[in-house]
């Protein structure tokens, strides 16, 4: 999903309830799978630290992992775990009831966003694009989304048409830069080109050549 969606999306979601909202930002902004976004418990968040821990045994390949909480993340688990005891699940309805099945839920939140047939797990595509974008080494995805090989990381790190404009877009400001600073030096294409139509356009004269090339006078 590109950010306008994604913003889309996250206002249906707090019209569902904090819960909702709270889900979409942990698994949009690090890739996580339904089920281990869905596990959490508040041991695992540390506000001090600013961390979300998943712990060994609990994730799809076995092996813990550990991330930074962004600012909105931690505002809004702060509020997911106001007033709870540690072994309190993190994401609550308003009932106190952990969440466990919310499928219709996000299909019509997914639907009013304008992104109809959108799943959770399609999550974990936009926040490896995401922190792609944002110059984050491949290495540290796989360790944030729990990809466990890189050819894993790959099926989910897409790259779409906007990503090739980017690219473009990248490469052109490099040479305008490069451009501007031939300007300023007085060395750029056009200043040459200007140089060779002014001196075609000089007469000649025997002046002009030296050496072997000397004009021969007849006798």
């Amino acid at each position: 999903m590109e950010d306008g969606q994604l913003d889309k999306l996250a206002d249906e979601c707090r019209k569902v309830g904090l819960w909702l909202k709270a889900m979409l930002a942990v698994g949009s902004s690090y890739g996580w799978r339904k089920g281990e976004v869905l596990g959490l418990r508040v041991r695992q968040v540390d506000l001090s630290s600013r961390t979300i821990r998943l712990e060994h045994g609990t994730t799809k390949n076995g092996q813990g992992r550990l991330v930074k909480m962004t600012d909105d993340v931690a505002v809004l688990m702060q509020a997911c775990i106001f007033g709870k005891k540690p072994e309190d699940h993190v994401f609550t309805r308003a009932n106190g009831e952990p969440v466990k099945n919310f499928c219709k839920t996000w299909n019509n939140v997914a639907t009013a966003a304008g992104v109809p047939g959108l799943l959770f797990h399609d999550l974990r595509r936009t926040g490896a694009r995401n922190l792609r974008r944002l110059g984050v080494s491949e290495h540290i995805v796989q360790a944030i989304g729990g990809w466990k090989t890189p050819s894993m990381f790959r099926r989910y790190d897409i790259v779409d048409e906007s990503d090739l404009q980017d690219a473009a877009d990248r490469l052109n400001a490099k040479a305008a830069a490069s451009r501007s600073e031939e300007k300023n030096s007085g060395e750029s294409p056009a200043n040459f080109l200007e140089f060779r139509q002014k001196t075609d356009k000089m007469p000649v004269s025997e002046h002009h050549f030296q050496g072997s090339n000397e004009i021969q006078r007849p006798n």
